[in-house]
């Protein structure tokens, strides 16, 4: 039978996760929030109007929220051209696909964004197919992103496996009923990701490849 190997992109394949936290901060800050940057930090990993949300609660006035997202948009959009992949990121997915898995990116990015992303990661040979935030009605941590993933591979949750670095990702895939395995490079700690869902945890990328056959992807 078939099975899916589905990742998350940003802070699991792609170094970005406080690119994001400083743009964030950045355009909150020009519309007048004063918001931790620890705070943004654990937001990253939600769609834009959820990490919105998030950090602002319901006494923000929504009509805001298109003129933040489109600043944030604007200063990371400043990155798209060096962003760095995280080590052995795509050498990974090509070991995947290789060993028979079809793998299938998960990921609240689209448009250029996306396209930068996987730029960095440089391994569109073993990509199958990507579930975008411009796919699904609702992004992590509902299970949408990952259900549209499998269906995009077309295996059952039970032949599938999703990898991702932030508590939304593995709420995502608990949902979803998947096998999930956490990563730390996005800086979330270890505690956190097994609570959210993760059955094992591994450092980055490299760590996952090198220690391949005796992971669930093995």
């Amino acid at each position: 039978m078939d099975r899916a190997a589905v990742f998350d992109v940003d802070g699991t394949l792609v170094d970005t996760n406080h690119l994001h936290v400083v743009t964030w901060w950045e355009a909150l800050r020009q519309a007048g929030h004063d918001v931790p940057m620890h705070a943004v930090h654990r937001a990253i990993g939600l769609g834009s109007a959820d990490l919105i949300a998030h950090l602002l609660g319901d006494d923000r006035d929504p009509a805001q929220d298109d003129d933040l997202s489109a600043a944030h948009t604007a200063l990371y959009g400043q990155y798209f051209d060096r962003l760095p992949a995280l080590p052995e990121a795509g050498e990974l997915l090509r070991r995947l696909h290789g060993d028979g898995w079809t793998v299938v990116l998960a990921t609240s990015a689209s448009g250029a964004e996306l396209g930068a992303l996987r730029r960095a990661i440089d391994a569109d040979d073993a990509i199958a197919a990507t579930a975008s935030a411009d796919d699904v009605e609702q992004g992590k941590p509902a299970p949408e992103p990952v259900e549209h993933a499998l269906e995009l591979a077309g295996v059952p949750a039970s032949r599938a496996v999703f990898v991702g670095d932030t508590v939304w990702d593995m709420r995502a895939g608990s949902k979803a009923a998947v096998h999930c395995v956490g990563l730390l490079c996005g800086g979330i700690p270890r505690a956190d990701l097994e609570e959210a869902g993760a059955r094992e945890v591994y450092a980055d990328p490299a760590d996952l490849l090198a220690r391949l056959a005796g992971s669930p992807l093995g």
